[in-house]
């Protein structure tokens, strides 16, 4: 079995891959600019060359014509004189040229821009060098003292100089004919190179497309796909899904990396369940401690008012009692004060029944959702919380501006609004108010709690939902009324806010709670979950 590839590996093979893609590319193109920028030299050379060799060719010609006029015939000189004067400085052109043409071979031939090598233009350079020392060795001996006056001969008659002449006028046109046939072998060089060019630069770019797509192919399979599975994974997990794991077969680091993610999921995912059963196991030990705090507070609350109702039916019973033995046989008008004792009896009796029923209904758990109409749960809690020792001096007013009936489990709303009519009560001074109200918004009820008491800071507010976070005025409290509040809201799919204009100013509870229940929030049988103590208010 052949050894997996590690990732350094793959992306060194990647790198390789880029580096010859770029080599063949670069390659191609230094070919073709260098052989095309040697063609281009060596045609420029050769044009030089050509040109010098057109001078070479006038000047040759023009040592066989007559001078030109140039005014000066009246000077004394003979029309020999001036011929002779006349081929001397032609010849000297001619040699300023060869001598030119020569630099220019030897230039070319040192930088073997010349596509035969040269041999013929040195050959030919060579026999017109010879042919022009021929030529002016001729003319030498046509012009020595008395030939021509002798004679009377004109230098362009002499034999031996015409012949050295046409012969070195030919090898000059032969030389010429054979530079253009360089120029026109060098442009087909310049053609094939530029040909060859082509094929070289198609091919090394089509080799670095394949290459290219081969990368892109790989680096998907081998780079990208391995971190986006990555990425997904952390992505379940930061949402808290620990039961999908990462599937990585790319047996490299990433794949091991995968499965040490996915043991570290394991372990977060058992440590996330134990304790998770130990906050809820803790949390209902605290809501069963809250529940009996709320209920003795409120019985605390409430004995002073049955109280009161049980000491007039014990005077009534006891005048009664006197005066039932006489009553009836010495004044019967006394029958309409029995009577009347008598109802009294009855409405206290009733009296206290109520109050009882309503301790009652607050010590009970939460219990199974039911539609319940919020303008009657909130008059309840309210009528409740006016016998309470704090209410004292205090106004309690509630002003529901519309019915709603939600599905809610009854006993727990109940719980969260008289928490927070509770706490409002511990924050004000006698004279302070609280008011309520209920509107419906939406597909939501919303109740609002606005209170005149002390008040809250910022630092407070954003504290104020977490648990054992109480700044009570009164010096009680656990700090998780609010907490477990809002839990209980959270669960029936609502929010609650709270807000306040800073120390001194008052607080406002807002409590949104769906009319429906939510989606994936069936109504269902709450668990064992008691309504939240009167917590400290966080105030």
């Amino acid at each position: 079995m052949s050894r997996p590839w590690r990732l350094r590996h793959k992306l060194a093979f990647g790198l390789a891959l880029v580096v010859v893609s770029v080599g063949l590319l670069l390659g191609g193109s230094l070919l073709g600019l260098t052989a095309s920028s040697d063609t281009m030299e060596t045609i420029g050379r050769k044009n030089d060359e050509m040109q010098l060799l057109v001078l070479l060719k006038d000047e040759i010609w023009k040592v066989m014509q007559p001078p030109v006029a140039d005014g000066t015939e009246n000077d004394g000189r003979s029309q020999s004189q001036r011929e002779v004067e006349h081929v001397e400085k032609q010849l000297k052109e001619v040699r300023g040229l060869l001598d030119a043409c020569r630099e220019t071979y030897l230039f070319l031939n040192g930088e073997r821009l010349d596509p035969d090598g040269g041999e013929y233009e040195r050959g030919q350079l060579d026999a017109i060098e010879k042919c022009y020392a021929d030529t002016e060795a001729a003319f030498r001996r046509a012009t020595r003292a008395g030939v021509l006056d002798s004679a009377r001969l004109s230098v362009f008659q002499h034999d031996d100089f015409r012949r050295a002449h046409a012969r070195l006028l030919q090898l000059s046109r032969d030389l010429y004919a054979e530079l253009r046939e360089d120029v026109k072998r060098s442009s087909e060089t310049a053609k094939a190179y530029h040909q060859r060019t082509r094929y070289i630069t198609g091919t090394a770019t089509g080799l670095a497309l394949i290459i290219v797509v081969t990368l892109l192919y790989y680096f998907r399979v081998w780079v990208f796909q391995p971190i986006k599975a990555l990425q997904a994974g952390v992505h379940r997990v930061h949402i808290g899904n620990f039961d999908q794991p990462i599937r990585l077969d790319s047996k490299d680091e990433l794949e091991e990396l995968a499965n040490e993610f996915n043991a570290m999921t394991a372990r977060l995912r058992d440590i996330y369940k134990s304790l998770a059963q130990q906050v809820n196991e803790r949390t209902r030990q605290l809501v069963r401690s809250e529940r009996l705090v709320s209920v003795g507070f409120l019985a605390a609350g409430v004995a002073h008012e049955i109280n009161n109702p049980l000491a007039s039916i014990a005077f009534c019973s006891e005048a009664l009692e006197r005066r039932l033995h006489d009553l009836l046989a010495r004044n019967p008008d006394d029958a309409e004060t029995i009577t009347k004792y008598l109802k009294m009896i009855q409405q206290e009796a009733f009296r206290c029944k109520l109050i009882t029923q309503k301790l009652l209904d607050f010590s009970r758990t939460g219990g199974k959702r039911e539609p319940v109409e919020l303008s009657g749960l909130i008059a309840d809690v309210f009528e409740v919380a006016h016998h309470l020792p704090n209410a004292r001096g205090k106004q309690l007013v509630f002003q529901p501006t519309a019915q709603a009936t939600a599905l809610v489990s009854g006993p727990d709303i109940k719980s969260v609004v008289l928490n927070l009519v509770v706490n409002a009560l511990d924050s004000m001074a006698d004279g302070g108010s609280l008011t309520a109200a209920l509107t419906v918004r939406g597909e939501a009820a919303e109740m609002t709690f606005a209170d005149t008491g002390c008040g809250m800071a910022a630092d407070v507010l954003e504290n104020i939902f977490e648990p054992f976070f109480t700044r009570n005025r009164t010096g009680t409290g656990t700090g998780l009324g609010l907490s477990i509040s809002h839990q209980i809201v959270d669960q029936h799919g609502g929010t609650i806010h709270a807000a306040s204009g800073g120390p001194g100013k008052g607080s406002t509870f807002v409590v949104r709670i769906p009319l429906r229940a939510p989606a994936g929030r069936e109504p269902r049988a709450v668990a064992p979950h008691p309504e939240p103590a009167l917590a400290g208010r966080a105030a």
